[in-house]
């Protein structure tokens, strides 16, 4: 990977968007033709870029939605069986390396001190420079939780002749990212705005940006739960003292606005005009209270429906819910399984909305990460599923009907263990594929996806049609996406180092990441 610098990036990206009514003249320059980009409308871009391609049919839609088994495509389902397109393989890690580098370049403008005290204008210089670390954070624990072992630390030092950045070890990635998450919280100075317009998450709030590093902070220590020893529960106490999120007022999500600003989701459908997309069987099932008989799977709540099903998708024609087969073959994929499952191009739900606010982290999540850290208490878990059910009512613009709110929740909270408190968090994580994808390889839940192999659904001719895989993943859920080939060319060297270091030595779906511990300690690996 070879990092090209900073100034040019940031300039070619802020010219595709219109992010911010800033006023240029107040720095003298030509608003059609500026020489510097403000750091505010510069970390404005980055914002959007980074929501658009995290958060698309691509990334999202054919990898991480699918991996985690919320989606399934309803015409080529090579993507579904882990066939992956390498060009977009290429592509989405080069753009998030790009996409670093304007956050550093935002971090940049506002410590050094020629230009800290013009981006001073902007917010305070400690406050942007911490929203981009956190920001950054967020997405580097995405890549290396994508590809593992990746370029971290010699990352953008073209100038200090490292033309080949060597790849991290994840372990090494995830502690520089909790330190930098912990340094960024500590720069906050929450009496003072972090930014001045151009903030689509939190509109320059930075009491909410402290919030979120420290809850994200949550995030990336209970990943490491079955490999940190007691490490994870201090770095969780640590992140709980400073503060995190106390309601869903406090949610982490991008605010997309009127066209051309909408979300990327509405985009590959309306836009694009592709009907590719619906929901699984198996997370229907989940959704309907329904134990999947084909492959023997109990449900822990059986015959209790979701008050999030017709928030999360809408019916069949027929009034019905029912999902399509996942990980079949394309040739399999009937108009008979089509025409069952919703259609969302034509009854689309919410998350299809032009102006859908992506949720990069819910109230609700840090609330289930709480109760995992007390040990599974209900309490907290019982906060996470009340404050899941009301977040998505809220998008949807109908208010719950509380009577059904506490009884569900009643229902559910019977039983507050290991696998209801993960499969809780698992719904509750709906289109934020990315972490869901993370959280059933470290927890081995919800038991109730398919792995490879097991019966997906049986045709009208009563033959089964079973998920099977187009790679190798041994038998399991994709554990890690191949290193793409640019790599192999580009940045050769390192490249190779970091192949030897995978399983079998070779560029694999199913090597592990190193908080990953499924086949080593047992189906559902326990917390250290």
């Amino acid at each position: 990977m070879r990092t090209k610098l900073y100034r040019y990036l940031f300039i070619i990206m802020i010219a595709c968007f219109p992010f911010s009514c800033q006023d240029f003249e107040e720095i003298n320059t030509d608003p059609n033709n500026p020489s510097e980009v403000p750091s505010n409308i510069l970390f404005s871009g980055a914002q959007k870029k980074i929501m658009d391609y995290v958060y698309d049919v691509w990334f999202s839609g054919r990898q991480n939605l699918v991996y985690s088994q919320y989606w399934a495509q309803r015409n080529y389902t090579e993507e579904d069986r882990y066939q992956i397109r390498e060009s977009v393989n290429n592509n989405y890690f080069n753009v998030f390396y790009t996409l670093i580098a304007n956050l550093d370049e935002v971090i940049a403008l506002n410590t050094d001190p020629e230009t800290a005290a013009i981006s001073s204008v902007y917010g305070n210089n400690n406050n942007q420079i911490a929203a981009a670390k956190i920001l950054k954070a967020w997405l580097y624990s995405i890549i290396t939780d994508t590809w593992g072992n990746v370029p971290y630390s010699e990352v953008a030092q073209l100038n200090e002749g490292i033309y080949y950045p060597k790849y991290d070890d994840q372990a090494t990635i995830y502690a520089a990212l909790i330190d930098e998450l912990t340094e960024a919280a500590s720069l906050i100075d929450e009496s003072e705005t972090a930014f001045v317009g151009g903030d689509r998450i939190y509109f320059g709030d930075a009491s909410q940006w402290k919030k979120f590093a420290n809850s994200l902070k949550l995030r990336l220590a209970v990943h490491t739960s079955k490999v940190s020893g007691s490490k994870w529960r201090e770095q969780i106490a640590e992140a709980l003292a400073d503060g995190v999120f106390e309601s869903n007022a406090d949610v982490a999500a991008y605010h997309y606005g009127s066209a051309p600003e909408y979300s990327y989701f509405y985009e590959g459908f309306f836009i694009s005009a592709r009907n590719d997309f619906t929901l699984t069987r198996s997370f229907m099932d989940i959704l309907k209270g329904q134990r999947d008989t084909l492959n023997n799977k109990t449900h822990p709540w059986e015959n209790v429906v979701d008050p999030r099903l017709p928030i999360y998708t809408t019916s069949n024609s027929s009034g019905q819910y029912t999902g399509i087969p996942y990980g079949i073959p394309s040739s399999n994929v009937t108009a008979a399984f089509r025409s069952t499952a919703p259609n969302w191009y034509t009854a689309p739900p919410v998350v299809l909305n032009p102006d859908f606010p992506v949720p990069l982290m819910t109230y609700a999540e840090v609330q289930f990460i709480i109760s995992e850290y007390k040990g599974f208490s209900k309490d907290e878990y019982v906060d996470g599923v009340r404050a899941s059910l009301n977040y998505w009512a809220g998008l949807d613009g109908t208010p719950p009907d509380q009577d059904e709110v506490e009884e569900y929740i009643e229902t559910v909270s019977e039983t507050v263990n290991p696998e209801t408190v993960a499969l809780q968090k698992y719904i509750d994580l709906y289109m934020n594929g990315t972490e869901a994808w993370t959280e059933i390889r470290r927890t081995g839940y919800p038991v109730q996806l398919l792995k490879p192999n097991e019966i997906s659904a049986i045709s009208a001719a009563g033959q089964e049609l079973r998920f099977t895989t187009l790679s190798d993943t041994k038998d399991l859920i994709i554990a890690r996406v191949k290193y793409p080939t640019n790599e192999s060319t580009l940045n050769k060297p390192s490249f190779d180092a970091a192949v030897s270091k995978l399983e079998d030595g070779t560029n694999n779906y199913y090597t592990p990441m190193f908080w990953d511990k499924r086949r080593s300690e047992g189906e559902h690996p326990v917390n250290k």
